[in-house]
């Protein structure tokens, strides 16, 4: 069996080693996964929904364990590794309500009763990315099981620790035996088996945009549904009507949070032409002001950057030449250290059109609201942003016209566990999260009863 080696991205140092899961072995878990599916969706709802809490008691009372791990495996500062793992166990409890309330409807129609019913699909296949393990993880088997699906999940090479010990904890719990099956190994040969098995009858993908066409594609041959959470290319755009100093403190922390490599980093800052000199004197104290360092320290607000690979490509947007506004700091020595940057590009530089995944942000200038909205939607992609403006109709107005799937308005939030979370274009297909999340992972059955007149 091959393996991986899992090394700590702020050290450089080997963390461990883990056996990779081949074709076969999905196929093995799949088989495993049928059968575990068929006994869970036929347990009364009040026993699945009581496993889903169960679950969530282990993993609070593991909180710990699971922040220290995603520390030492993906360079999370420990505060945002401590909330990660709350999250897990928030969406555990908030989807533990669905299987007694995926309740079908009852549809008036003449010469009888028709009922609906939510049927659980069966075997969900869950691809999950690097740069938040857990949390995606949970967004995608959270909703799957308590809609009564069995879950296969394969975890991104560089990051998997956190979702094996996840898998572990399901076990503890009391989660049936291979209902939750985490299978660490190569996209080439999970993912795509997930794909290609007819067996998995929905995939959920959380990654490029590159690679998530390609698994829509592969998931055509079978009419196998997919949720794709994709790219992004997020605006943070800043009229002269806000509270400018609150919109320059706080713009860092859109776009540097987890060192930039989220897809809903607001990595183009677009300031409105008449302030955006003083914008530029307030926002780059703030930006020097970002505490890079040690992960393991409270104090640490970002950490390194995932793998030297991804180190180099983000490096690869800030040549010597690049129109390099300020920088903030980061350490020296080993580790997979990148400071936060801003560029003053122009609109069709690479830096801007492009997903950098990294802390690199374009500020870019615009003239007025038309501007701004034609210069935010100037991406194929359409994940996140936010609007910065204390005009009530104006923030109405751009957060309509701007084609993206979540937008904040004089803030920086995009994910709550209870409100849906998606993209526009190329950022993806589907949604995550919310109320509905279960029924993406049910097909609906429609039943009629004829009933004879009297």
């Amino acid at each position: 069996m091959s393996t991986s080696d899992v090394i700590n991205p702020a050290t450089e140092e080997l963390l461990r080693t883990v056996e990779l899961t081949d074709e076969a072995g999905v196929d093995d878990a799949v088989a495993r996964a049928k059968v575990a599916q068929q006994k869970w969706a036929a347990l009364p709802p009040a026993e699945r929904a009581a496993a889903l809490r169960a679950f969530a008691a282990v993993v609070d009372a593991h909180i710990d364990e699971l922040a220290a791990l995603e520390v030492a495996n993906s360079g999370h500062p420990i505060s945002g590794a401590e909330w990660e793992a709350g999250h897990v166990r928030d969406v555990l409890n908030y989807y533990s309500a669905a299987p007694e309330r995926l309740s079908g409807k009852q549809i008036p129609v003449a010469g009888g009763l028709d009922v609906t019913f939510n049927e659980p699909l069966g075997v969900v296949g869950v691809i999950t990315p690097w740069n938040f393990p857990m949390t995606i993880a949970a967004w995608g088997f959270a909703p799957a099981l308590a809609a009564g699906n069995a879950v296969l999940l394969k975890p991104a090479e560089w990051t998997p620790l956190t979702t094996i010990r996840i898998g572990e904890l399901a076990l503890e719990a009391g989660l049936p035996a291979d209902l939750f099956q985490v299978l660490p190994g190569k996209g080439s040969v999970v993912g795509e088996r997930f794909v290609s098995h007819p067996d998995i009858r929905k995939i959920v993908f959380t990654g490029s945009t590159e690679v998530g066409t390609r698994v829509m594609a592969g998931a055509a041959a079978h009419v196998k549904r997919v949720t794709l959470e994709l790219g992004g290319k997020s605006a943070n755009i800043v009229f002269d009507d806000c509270d400018l100093e609150r919109a320059a403190a706080t713009a860092p922390y859109g776009v540097f949070d987890n060192a930039g490599q989220d897809c809903c980093a607001r990595s183009r800052i677009l300031v409105q032409r008449n302030v955006y000199d003083r914008f530029m004197e307030l926002l780059e104290p703030a930006v020097k002001g970002v505490k890079v360092g040690d992960p393991a320290s409270r104090d640490t607000e970002m950490g390194p950057l995932v793998s030297k690979a991804h180190w180099n490509s983000v490096a690869s947007f800030v040549p010597d030449d690049a129109p390099v506004a300020f920088r903030g700091d980061a350490p020296s020595g080993p580790g997979y250290w990148f400071p936060p940057t801003v560029l003053t590009p122009q609109r069709t530089d690479r830096a801007v059109r492009e997903e950098i995944f990294g802390p690199v942000v374009a500020v870019l200038p615009f003239d007025d609201e038309a501007d701004a909205i034609a210069l935010a939607n100037d991406t194929p992609y359409g994940l996140s942003g936010s609007i910065w403006t204390d005009n009530l109709s104006r923030a109405v107005r751009v957060a309509r016209a701007v084609e993206s799937g979540n937008l904040s308005v004089n803030s920086h939030s995009s994910v709550r566990y209870n409100t849906p979370f998606g993209g526009f274009k190329q950022s993806g297909l589907g949604r995550e999260l919310g109320p509905d999340a279960p029924l993406s992972f049910t097909e609906t059955k429609n039943v009629f009863f004829a009933v004879q007149e009297a």
